[in-house]
C-alpha cells in the first residue's frame, strides 16, 4: 500500500485560542492543566472542513502528556451544515459561552454526545462536512496533563480499499484493518522522518542529545545551541583533534575562554635563539612531553571545575604527552619605556621632616651611644 494520506495538524497557540477553554492553561504552544488549582478541564476546537458533504471522519490522532492518575476523554460532532439548534454558526458561539456555567454543560454534553475515545488514538465515527472535537483533561495525580498536538485524517489510501468490492464497506473489515493501517502508516511516517529526525538542525533536543553519544561528543554539558554547531564538523574535528588547534578547540568547548597554548618547541632552553634560557627553564622546565594551557584566573569557578577540566582534558590530548595548567592574573608590568600619566610617580623615597628648617634623611640616625648612657 502506498502511503497518500492527507493529515492536518493543529500544534500552535492560534489553533487553541479560536475555541472554548476552560481551566487549561496555554504553555507556549500547548495546553496544561495545573493540577494544584484544578482536576479537569475541557477544550472545544472550531470546525474543521473536510470540503466534502457527508466527509467520514475516522482516525484522529492528540498528542498528549498523560502522567500517573490523568486521563483524557476526546468527543466528536460532525454535520454538513454549521449551524446547530437555534445557532447559525456553532464556531462564532463557542466561544461566547461562560464555561463554568450548568448551562453550558448541558449544551455542550446535547452536542457532543458519549465520548468516542479515552486516549490519544482514536476513531472519531462521525459523518459530516464539518467537524467539532472536545478534548478534556482529568487528573487525581500531583503531575501536569497537557495536550500538545492534534492529527486528524482528512482522506487517503486504507487497507480496505484494496480489498474485492465485496468486502468494501463494510464496518467490521474496515474498523478491524483499521488497527493494521495506523500501525503501517506510523511505521512509514517514521522511516520518512528519519532524514529529519538525523539533522543536527532540525531535530529535537532529546534526539540531538543522542545523536552527540553516537560521535562521542559530551551530550550533557554542552548546550542544545552548541550540539548544533558541534555535530555537523565531528568527524573533521577528530581527525585534528590532537593537533594544537584540536587541543584549543577543546578547551574552548569546555571552558568557553580561548587558551595560550605554549610547546616545549617553541621555549626551548637549550635553543641559541631563545633570549632568556634561565627564565624559560624556570617557567617551562626541560621536558619535551610536557605543554602548558594558559587560562585567566577567573575561568573556574572552583577548584572541583578545574579538577574536572582537568580530567576530561587528559582524554583529548596525545598519548604520553603531559598537561600543565597555568592560571594568568591580571597584574601591570613596567619597564623602561612605561608612562602611566602626567606627573605619574609609582614609588619613591620620602624624608621624615622635623619642621620646615629640619629633614631627617635615609643617612640620619637618631639616638645613639651618649644618649642611651644614664
Amino acid at each position: 500500500m502506498k502511503r497518500t494520506q492527507s493529515e492536518l495538524v493543529l500544534c500552535r497557540r492560534e489553533d487553541w485560542s479560536a475555541g472554548l477553554c476552560c481551566r487549561l492553561d496555554l504553555q507556549g504552544d500547548a495546553l496544561q492543566l495545573d493540577v494544584s488549582r484544578h482536576t479537569g478541564g475541557f477544550l472545544c476546537l472550531p470546525a474543521i472542513d473536510s470540503g466534502q458533504s457527508g466527509f467520514a471522519w475516522k482516525r484522529i490522532q492528540v498528542g498528549c502528556r498523560l502522567p500517573e492518575g490523568s486521563t483524557l476523554r476526546a468527543y466528536a460532532y460532525a454535520s454538513d451544515s454549521r449551524s446547530f439548534g437555534l445557532w447559525p454558526d456553532l464556531d462564532q458561539e463557542l466561544p461566547k459561552l461562560a464555561a463554568e456555567t450548568t448551562e453550558t454543560r448541558r449544551l455542550l454534553q446535547e452536542l457532543y454526545g458519549e465520548a468516542v475515545g479515552h486516549s490519544g488514538d482514536f476513531l472519531a465515527g462521525r459523518t459530516g462536512r464539518y467537524l467539532w472535537l472536545m478534548l478534556e483533561l482529568m487528573s487525581s495525580g500531583t503531575e501536569n496533563p497537557g495536550i500538545d498536538s492534534v492529527t486528524v485524517w482528512m482522506d487517503g489510501d486504507h487497507m480496505s480499499h484494496y480489498l474485492p468490492a465485496l468486502y468494501q464497506g463494510d464496518d467490521f473489515t474496515e474498523r478491524y484493518l483499521s488497527v493494521f493501517n495506523s500501525l503501517y502508516l506510523d511505521m512509514e511516517r517514521r522511516i520518512d522522518e528519519l532524514p529529519r529526525l538525523l539533522d543536527p538542525r532540525e531535530t529535537d533536543e532529546e534526539m540531538l542529545r543522542s545523536l552527540s553519544t553516537w560521535v562521542c561528543l559530551d551530550g550533557e554539558r554542552a548546550t542544545p545551541d552548541e550540539l548544533r554547531r558541534w555535530l555537523p564538523t565531528a568527524l573533521d574535528d577528530y581527525e585534528n583533534m590532537y593537533t594544537v588547534e584540536g587541543i584549543k578547540r577543546s578547551v574552548r568547548r569546555l571552558t568557553g575562554r580561548e587558551p595560550i597554548l605554549i610547546e616545549h618547541h617553541t621555549i626551548d632552553p637549550s635553543d641559541p635563539a631563545c633570549i632568556n634560557p634561565a627564565v624559560n627553564r624556570r617557567l617551562y622546565g626541560d621536558d619535551p612531553f610536557k605543554f602548558f594551557v594558559l587560562l585567566q584566573e577567573d575561568t573556574f569557578p572552583s577548584r572541583d571545575r578545574m579538577e574536572d577540566f582537568l580530567e576530561q582534558m587528559r582524554l583529548l590530548i596525545p598519548a604520553g604527552m603531559e598537561l600543565e595548567l597555568v592560571l594568568l592574573k591580571e597584574c601591570i608590568q613596567l619597564d623602561w619605556h612605561a608612562y602611566l600619566g602626567v606627573n605619574s610617580v609609582v614609588g619613591s623615597y620620602v624624608p621624615a621632616v622635623i619642621d620646615e628648617n629640619t629633614t631627617i634623611h635615609f643617612d640620619t640616625m637618631i639616638g645613639g651611644h651618649d644618649i642611651e648612657r644614664p
